[in-house]
């Protein structure tokens, strides 16, 4: 799998050679356009400063890792993880977990990826009761398709459908990206992460 083919050009299954307008070619005025969930999630999330990993199998998603690690220069660096298994299966990489904001980088799963404003739906089973201005500001989330949802209400249902025996707290989303454009009032208080997706095909 190439790094840069899917930086630069994410496709995902049901594109089927269409190409996914981008909101700077589209008038304001215009309708939204009728794409499939897992479309509109990666427009919304790529308008959002986002970087995404479309991935097949579990061995490309060691590899997008492996080479973003490469790129940012991770390896042997402190990274922040809170989830055991994670940290178990991605203990090979020779990484110093630890559970630090001041880490390079920010290693978890999420709850849900919103497709109609492009954000990740989080709780206290990733990030326990820290906010996210104490967490690193690098993310690199694992994901599955299964866990595309078309709204926050909808992803708030699959919380309390999943947790039936305790809901999680602190549920919170992420959903700006990259560095706020200055007199930004509408991302005003919002704790701005460098994200990389990396989502697992699992349908």
């Amino acid at each position: 799998m190439s790094l840069f083919r899917n930086f630069l050009n994410p496709k995902s299954k049901s594109d089927k050679g269409q190409d996914i307008p981008d909101k700077a070619d589209r008038s304001k005025y215009m309708p939204d356009v009728n794409l499939p969930t897992d479309e509109r999630f990666m427009l919304n999330f790529k308008n959002n400063g986002g970087k995404f990993l479309y991935c097949e199998n579990e061995e490309e998603i060691f590899n997008a890792f492996d080479n973003i690690l490469l790129e940012n220069d991770w390896y042997e660096k402190p990274t922040c993880c809170l989830d055991p298994n994670i940290q178990s299966k991605f203990n090979h990489f020779n990484l110093e977990f630890n559970k630090s904001g001041d880490s390079s980088f920010f290693l978890s799963t999420c709850e849900f990826l919103i497709a109609n404003d492009g954000s990740i739906l989080i709780s206290s089973n990733q990030i326990k009761e820290k906010k996210l201005n104490e967490l690193p500001s690098n993310f690199i989330i694992i994901a599955s398709t299964s866990q595309l949802v078309e709204t926050i209400g909808e992803g708030l249902r699959g919380i309390k459908f999943n947790n039936k025996a305790r809901i999680p707290s602190n549920i919170t989303t992420i959903k700006s990206f990259e560095t706020q454009k200055e007199g930004d009032f509408m991302s005003y208080g919002s704790s701005t992460k460098n994200l990389y997706l990396l989502l697992l095909e699992d349908l």
